[in-house]
């Protein structure tokens, strides 16, 4: 019996359509927020076979801890506008996971200027 034929790229573009919904959720229905209208979904990543997407976020705020604390207690309003608008028959569940890359970006350029200085 031949191998079912699955498609690799599933968790990848629901992550990327979950991504973009709550992106559009965010920006419109929390604009008025101080904390959450600042926050950028930077990426996202699906797995659980369809039924998690993890949405990595980045804020500007020096309190990330309120950042996210902020987007759990609006994970489950958040994922009900998301269930209105996206054509599945499941809404997957989401979580939101800082993503620090920026300022590891930011700390390496800093440590190559000062190597850079010093010869």
């Amino acid at each position: 019996m031949p191998k079912k034929h699955t498609d690799s790229n599933r968790n990848e573009r629901v992550a990327a359509k979950v991504q973009t919904i709550v992106a559009e959720i965010l920006r419109k229905d929390y604009a008025d927020d101080p904390i959450i209208s600042k926050v950028s979904l930077v990426g996202a990543d699906g797995h659980g076979g369809l039924q998690f997407v993890r949405l990595f976020f980045h804020c500007p705020i020096d309190d990330i801890d309120v950042a996210k604390r902020a987007l759990d207690i609006e994970t489950r309003t958040i994922r009900f506008k998301m269930g209105q608008r996206i054509d599945q028959k499941y809404v997957p569940q989401i979580r939101f996971t800082y993503d620090d890359t920026l300022e590891k970006a930011e700390r390496i350029e800093e440590l190559l200027e000062r190597v850079s200085e010093e010869k």
